[in-house]
Order: C-alpha cells, then sequence, then structure tokens
C-alpha cells in the first residue's frame, strides 16, 4: 500500500511501519516456536472447513475473482454454489433428472459455468449472475471432463463413452466440432495459450494433444494406468497427470511431449491442480481419503492432507491460498489453507485472511 502524507502522517507511516514489523517478528517468534529453530518441521497445509454440499460431488471449479466455489453433485443433479467468504453453500441449481453431472469449468471472465452431464450428454451453461441454467449444449455421449480456453470463445468437453472431445464456441453455446481421441476420454486442460489440449484416456493409458488450430490430434503420450485428471502448468511447461491404478502422477514436458518424471502419491489419484504460481500440485486421492503436494520444483510430495471420505475434485482459488477438494463419500467439500513461506518463515495465510478471494498475506 503506498502512503502520500505531510510530514505528521509521516510519523503515522513509521509507526504503523513499527508495528507491522512488531507483528511480523511476533509471527516469526510464533511459527519458529512451533517449528522448531533451524531445520524443525514447518506448519503444513491444514483443512480449516468442512461444507456439506449435494449427493456424491464430482468436480468444482472457482470463479477468477474467487468470490464462488461451482461443485457439480453427480447423484443429486445439481450444482451447489459456495460463498467462499464464508464457506457456506449460498444455493443449489438444478440439472434435471438424470443430468448426472460430473466436470465443472468456469470461462475466463467469470459469465459463465460449464457442465458436464454424464447422463444426459449434454452441458448446462450456468449464468454466475443469476445461478441459473440459460443454455444446455448437446453433444456426444458420457461427457466427463470439461475446460475451458484461457483466450478465445472456447470450452473442450471429453465424452468418454464416445472416445471424443467437443469443442464448443462459448460465445453461441454451439459445438464446433468433434475430435476423435483413445478410448474413454476424461480430464482435459488446455494450455496458457490455447493451442493445445492434453486429454487423459482412461483405458488407453496415454494422453492424446489436440492441436486447436486444425482441432486435430497431433500426439500421444503413454502415461500411467487409467489417467485421470489433467493439469497444465501456468507457464505451460508441463502436464500433470494422476493415474488411478498406479498411484502416480506423471510429468509431461509440453517440449517435446515426452514423460520427464513420475511421481508417487496416494491409492486412486483423481482430481489435480496447480497454484497460480506453479509452485504447487494438489492431488486427490480417492481411496485413501487424502491429499497429496507435490513441489513442482523437483517433482517431490511435500505434504499429505487428510480431507473427507473419497475426494475427488481438485480447484485452488487465484490468489493460491485455498484448495477446495469434493468428497464423494461424505457428501462434503473440505477447504485446505495454503501454507506460504519466506525462509523459514511458514504461514497457512488461508486460515489468516477472512476470505478464499482475499488479499492474503496482508497484514494491517
Amino acid at each position: 500500500m503506498n502512503h502520500h502524507r505531510s510530514f505528521r502522517g509521516c510519523l503515522t507511516v513509521r509507526a504503523r511501519a513499527r508495528r507491522l514489523m512488531l507483528g511480523l517478528v511476533a509471527v516469526s517468534t510464533m511459527v519458529l516456536g512451533m517449528a522448531g529453530m533451524g531445520a524443525g518441521p514447518a506448519a503444513a497445509d491444514t483443512v480449516i472447513a468442512t461444507i456439506d454440499v449435494g449427493d456424491f460431488p464430482q468436480g468444482v471449479a472457482i470463479t477468477p475473482d474467487g468470490s464462488r466455489a461451482y461443485v457439480a453433485n453427480f447423484s443429486d443433479n445439481s450444482v451447489s454454489v459456495i460463498d467462499t467468504s464464508t464457506n457456506t453453500e449460498l444455493s443449489t441449481v438444478p440439472l434435471g433428472g438424470g443430468a448426472l453431472p460430473v466436470g465443472v469449468a468456469v470461462l475466463p471472465g467469470g459469465s459463465d459455468v460449464y457442465v458436464a452431464n454424464a447422463g444426459a450428454g449434454t452441458v448446462s451453461v450456468i449464468d454466475t449472475g443469476t445461478n441459473m441454467v440459460d443454455a444446455t449444449v448437446t453433444v456426444e455421449s458420457g461427457p466427463s471432463g470439461v475446460t475451458a480456453s484461457p483466450v478465445g470463445p472456447r470450452a473442450y468437453v471429453a465424452n468418454s463413452n464416445s472416445d471424443s472431445v467437443t469443442a464448443i464456441d462459448t460465445d453461441t453455446n454451439t459445438e464446433i466440432t468433434s475430435v476423435t481421441v483413445g478410448d474413454a476420454p476424461n480430464g482435459l486442460a488446455v494450455t496458457p495459450d490455447g493451442s493445445r489440449v492434453y486429454v487423459a484416456n482412461n483405458t488407453d493409458g496415454d494422453v492424446d494433444v489436440i492441436e486447436t488450430a486444425g482441432n486435430s490430434v497431433v500426439d500421444t503420450v503413454t502415461v500411467g494406468n487409467l489417467p485421470l485428471g489433467v493439469v497444465v502448468t501456468p507457464d505451460g511447461s508441463r502436464v500433470y497427470v494422476a493415474n488411478a491404478s498406479d498411484g502416480t502422477v506423471s510429468v509431461i514436458a509440453t517440449a517435446g511431449n515426452n514423460v520427464i518424471d513420475t511421481i508417487g502419491v496416494g491409492n486412486s489419484p483423481s482430481g489435480v491442480a496447480v497454484t497460480p504460481d506453479g509452485t504447487r500440485v494438489y492431488v486427490a486421492n480417492g481411496v485413501d481419503g487424502t491429499v497429496s503436494v507435490i513441489e513442482t520444483a523437483g517433482n517431490t510430495v511435500v505434504d499429505t492432507v487428510t480431507v473427507g471420505g473419497g475426494p475427488s475434485g481438485v480447484a485452488v482459488t487465484p490468489d493460491g491460498t485455498r484448495v477446495y477438494v469434493t468428497n464423494r463419500l461424505d457428501d462434503t467439500v473440505s477447504v485446505i489453507a495454503v501454507e506460504q513461506c519466506l525462509g523459514s518463515l511458514c504461514i497457512d495465510f488461508g486460515s489468516l485472511t477472512g476470505s478464499g478471494s482475499g488479499a492474503g498475506g496482508v497484514f494491517s
């Protein structure tokens, strides 16, 4: 924060600066006292809230301003809208009988939420201003994963029963084309520049790479068994793929589309998400009831957080302070405060701020 003051105002600024320094010293003492001086263990990511949602929640996505989280309730045929400032369910959006929603994605502008309905073979478009369905796009059989392009009016849907990916024009909510991919596509993610889509083919154990300019598969990368979740790092250099049957995450270098690392995580990993700064990847382990935290610098698991039963979907807030995890067996969403470190000083900023969309580590 910039302060422009008179001489008397400068005294006020100095006093505030002194209080800030004392506050930081106090926090440092508190954290180091808990962690121990020097090489002692620091505070870990922590579950700070558990939110009741609908039956058998699957995918989760967060709006660009961080104010809302949208959760697909598979067995309820609905979407829960969570207010991240209070971590409570704000409303529920009905999708109609037999919808069976799985994947959720929010457009970059935050105006609409796209929900893949596995039972209906459709995508519901929810207006975030009204939290009502204002359009329905027919795709192919068994849509599961859905993702929005960071650039251009495009959304992509993985149709598990049709071995295809549908490209949707989000300006008109019409299908552009359908691209044939491998067997039982599930998770998918778009690169930051919008040029490629990475699609996990569950049965084939590989990832297809779609070039969006021509909407064609240009490469196929072999990963682990039963790949599900996919995420691309913010710099576009790597893709992380959760392999449910192997208990691993494959790391793909996008420069050559080759696997450069394989990371052991928990049992039956599915959902995967990356922090906005690209330093951490969060992986939901469906059988273990845990979330593995991967540090991308060394591709190592640095933490394991216990959540609810059958964790599935994962999403990180735009400010990187919180992670929202759907728990299928508990009908809940766990909220994890993300640990932030500066040298030996580590603080769960998500537990200090009042909102998941807040400014993070700001002291006053």
